[in-house]
């Protein structure tokens, strides 16, 4: 057994080594909590890292733009193949589905508008978004250019046929440059898709349809060549919509309402056909909008009023007599806003101007209800823009020309009012650009033809004034 003091030397060795290790143990967990951050509770363990903040929600910008030109229904757009939009107005329009900055958008037009006079088209249609909203895409409706010409001779019983230059406006007959169409062919109306053509024959009491070629513009009778009518068809209106036909009768004082084949272009007609007009009527005309048709009746001087029903074409006449026009009105129009018609009123060289109730198709006379044309004014035709119109004055181997008040639809002479044309011009049309003009003289047997100036509406005759047609043109027609 040691001593005592060996053992307290002993436990003072013990003690020693005890106090050095409490020491190194004190300084550790003082590094320890040194550590951890300071002035934090919680003994000295390390704190876990605070969550990541969310990420921002993607900001998302709308894909529109403005419609223009648009007549009716049916136009549907689309984007990136899959976000439809229904229009049926002119004006600004957005698709639902928005999209997120460096997205594409491409904008097209799925369905055309049912009235098949207009096509519409996109511009400003494609692109990315980048950091704001797209309002620029444009898309304009207006009649397509025309690519083919067809003039109805009277006396040489046949169609002449032309291709329409589209840079000078310049008719160039086709490869086979008439056809022959029977018994005096007194109007030529083309459908708007620009597949049949439809041509009245007064003394044969029937209508001759023709199915058009998309290639060359030549005509082939249908597998039904006519249709037998009243007594004396003396014109043809197509509907904008290529579904129904409208024919007046001079001698039975109506017109007759008729169901278009879509695949053929046979016409068969329409229940409830006809429907009484005044006396004598001499041509008969379809509102732009495809709601309302117009005859006027030569005898009875005045002009018929009709709604159309759009799923069947059936006419039924606007209550309240019809209004009056001048004497022996023998062509009407409706301009392309569908505000206003104009007559060409043979028996006191006026046009006569109305303002049409776009509610009631009703006609109203105008504040200035005439205008002065030139000896017998045979036909009216209003550019594309609304804005100018012509009248063809048989007698006096002229056209007249007149600028349109767009807030009143009044006609004012140009400051050239008339401009020469060859012998008897029977008919005026503006072709569906609103570039260029051609009268059909029925006494020359030819047409002339004139550029229109796009700010004036002024006439100028073309490098080549004429073109030969049949004999006794009456009527001019276009397809696309």
């Amino acid at each position: 057994m040691p001593s005592i003091p060996h053992a307290r030397a002993l436990f003072s060795s013990f003690d020693a080594q005890a106090t050095s290790r409490r020491a190194a143990m004190s300084a550790m967990l003082f590094m320890l909590a040194s550590c951890g951050g300071g002035g934090g509770s919680g003994g000295g363990f390390l704190p876990l890292p605070p969550p990541a903040a969310p990420a921002p929600a993607a900001k998302l910008h709308a894909v529109g733009g403005t419609v223009s030109g648009l007549l009716g229904t049916g136009l549907v757009l689309q984007n990136n193949a899959g976000d439809d939009l229904a229009v049926a107005a002119n004006g600004s329009f957005s698709f639902a589905t928005q999209l997120a900055d460096g997205a594409s958008y491409a904008v097209t037009v799925k369905s055309q508008p049912q009235l098949r006079t207009l096509v519409c088209t996109v511009s400003n249609g494609s692109g990315k978004i980048a950091g704001a909203a797209i309002g620029n895409v444009a898309v304009h409706c207006a009649a397509p250019p025309a690519r083919f010409a067809y003039v109805a001779n009277f006396l040489s019983m046949d169609v002449s046929g032309y291709t329409l230059d589209a840079a000078t406006g310049t008719l160039v007959p086709m490869a086979v440059p008439t056809y022959s169409v029977g018994a005096e062919p007194n109007a030529i109306t083309v459908d708007p898709t620009g597949r049949f053509a439809y041509v009245p024959h007064p003394n044969a009491h029937s209508v001759s349809g023709y199915t058009i070629d998309a290639a060359t513009g030549a005509l082939t009778p249908m597998a039904v060549p006519t249709v037998a009518t009243g007594t004396e068809p003396t014109s043809v209106a197509v509907h904008p919509t290529g579904r129904f036909a409208y024919m007046t009768d001079a001698a039975l004082d109506t017109v007759s309402a008729y169901a278009i084949d879509a695949a053929t272009g046979t016409l068969s007609p329409v229940p409830g056909s006809p429907v009484a007009t005044g006396r004598s009527p001499s041509f008969i005309t379809v509102d732009p909008t495809g709601r309302f048709a117009y005859a006027v009746n030569a005898v009875s001087s005045n002009v018929s009023a009709y709604t159309i029903d759009a799923a069947t074409g059936a006419l039924t006449a606007v209550p309240g007599p019809a209004v009056s026009s001048g004497p022996n009105p023998y062509g009407v129009t409706v301009d392309p806003t569908g505000r206003f018609a104009y007559v060409a009123d043979t028996g006191d060289y006026t046009l006569s101007a109305y303002a049409i109730d776009t509610t009631t198709g009703a006609l109203r006379p105008l504040a200035t209800p005439t205008v002065t044309s030139g000896k017998t004014p045979y036909s009216i035709a209003v550019d594309p823009t609304g804005r100018f119109a012509y009248a063809a004055n048989l007698d006096v181997n002229n056209l007249a020309a007149f600028t349109i008040d767009a807030v009143s639809g009044m006609l004012s002479p140009m400051a050239v009012p008339t401009v020469p044309t060859d012998n008897q011009p029977a008919a005026v049309v503006v072709d569906p650009t609103g570039r260029f003009a051609y009268a059909a003289n029925a006494m020359s047997s030819n047409v002339s033809a004139y550029s229109i100036d796009s700010g004036t509406g002024a006439l100028s005759p073309m490098a080549a004034p004429t073109v030969p047609a049949g004999s006794g043109p009456q009527s001019i027609a276009f397809a696309r």
